[in-house]
């Protein structure tokens, strides 16, 4: 991946600040032709990679600031746009709110961080603690770095297999968090039928570990439960599930993932995301409507009826359940029956909210509402009954099985013993039952 070129602009096309990494490149056609035939032809809209005249924009937008990438050769698209967001990230670290203002008052900033993110358009360095080592907000170099000690140790951090970890942290308390939060897509028929269902989740740490600290996660993945072979049918705790499109943060050694589906790596101090995934097989809904009905009676009375059930364990509750029941546009008055919670009608939502703050698992709740609606001097097209939609928080429930088997935390020198915490919670992601 190479880039030509990095622009930035403001929503007129006015170019803020740029930084030309190849000599064959004019900043102020480039500049030109992206204000001319894409901002003024509203082509931005419609996909963020144009071609033009043999030069390729790869563009974004953020607080009405264009970032836009040139390149003439084939460059890879998914990774420019993963430098740009990367490089945005690193911004907001450092000015906290990417803006027009703020491109203008830290334009030295910015071309000293694009320098060193950037060599000859090639990406180097996107950690922004090793950047604000030596460059601050003020676009001056910090005096630590003056030493040739610190330099050494500068140099050793950029170019080192663990750049994201600095050496020399210590804690008088060496603790990991764990979060694995998973996001529940569902879409259920009217009878009961599960017609999509899968889970996307991520495993978030936030360790405050001393020193340079290896550690060892494991998970009941299948491959690894039954030791690289097809894994016989289980239960309980020691069920395994079948990870589908893992993708791990860069201090993970993906060699030994490959090798015998073992998690390695050496922590960043503070909170990252360790990994991603995504499981569409045994995935068992959270809730589920029992019985729905919705009936016109007439043309100005409509009637819903439903019981909501939660189907998972007795021993843990659901919290800020909300029910979205839609309503036609025009709908008059309801009238309102629910066995738990309070539900009104939202004219700004065009339905009926059911609102739950706490709900136990295996418990049952009916819902029951007479809809008043006005007289339609038209003939109206007859209302397409979109699918009720839920939200909810599941504290220590995994939809899709997956836990945390192990941790290891090993420090070669300081040989301490560190303190583990595992948290599971499921969210409702597009979860949908249709009536």
């Amino acid at each position: 991946m190479t880039i030509g070129c990095v622009l930035l602009l403001n929503n007129r096309g006015d170019i803020l600040c740029s930084r030309n990494y190849r000599d064959f490149y004019n900043v102020r056609l480039l500049g030109e032709a992206f204000r001319t035939q894409i901002i003024a032809t509203k082509l931005a809209d419609r996909c963020p990679v144009h071609n033009i005249g043999g030069v390729s924009y790869m563009f974004t937008r953020v607080n009405k600031i264009w970032f836009v990438c040139c390149t003439k050769q084939n460059s890879n698209a998914a990774l420019v746009f993963q430098f740009m967001s990367k490089t945005i990230e690193i911004f907001k670290m450092y000015f906290r709110v990417v803006s027009e203002e703020t491109v203008r008052e830290n334009h030295v900033t910015i071309l000293e961080l694009l320098d060193e993110i950037l060599d000859y358009g090639y990406p180097q360095i996107t950690e922004a603690d090793i950047l604000k080592l030596y460059i601050t907000n003020a676009g001056m170099v910090q005096e630590a770095m003056k030493s040739s000690t610190a330099q050494k140790q500068l140099s050793d951090k950029v170019t080192g297999l663990i750049g994201w970890r600095k050496e020399g942290i210590k804690y008088r308390k060496n603790e990991v968090f764990i979060d694995v939060i998973e996001e529940v897509n569902v879409l259920i028929a009217q009878n009961g039928n599960v017609l999509q269902r899968d889970v996307s989740g991520k495993i978030m740490m936030n360790s405050f570990l001393s020193g340079m600290p290896e550690c060892k996660f494991g998970l009941n993945d299948k491959l690894t439960m039954s030791g690289g072979g097809d894994a016989k049918p289980s239960s309980g705790r020691n069920s395994s599930i079948d990870l589908e499109d893992a993708t791990f943060d860069q201090c993970v050694r993906l060699g030994k993932f490959e090798a015998n589906r073992s998690i390695s790596f050496v922590p960043p101090d503070g909170e990252f995301q360790l990994m991603k995934y995504r499981i569409s097989e045994n995935v068992t809904p959270p809730f589920r409507l029992m019985h729905p009905i919705c009936k016109m009676i007439g043309k100005t009375r409509m009637e819903v009826n439903f019981k909501l059930k939660a189907s998972f364990s007795g021993n843990l509750n659901a919290t800020g359940v909300v029910v979205k029941i839609p309503c036609p546009k025009n709908t008059a008055s309801c009238k309102i029956i629910v066995g738990c919670g309070k539900a009104k009608y939202e004219p700004e939502n065009q339905a009926i909210m059911w609102r739950i703050k706490k709900f136990p698992g295996g418990n049952e709740a009916l819902f029951g509402a007479v809809v008043s609606l006005l007289q339609s001097t038209s003939d109206a097209k007859a209302w397409a009954k979109p699918p009720v939609s839920i939200q909810f928080s599941v504290p220590m429930l995994t939809t899709s099985g997956l836990h945390v088997r192990f941790l290891k935390v090993h420090e070669p020198k300081l040989n301490y013993q560190a303190i583990k915490w595992v948290r599971y919670i499921s969210k409702a992601g597009q979860y949908e039952c249709r009536i």
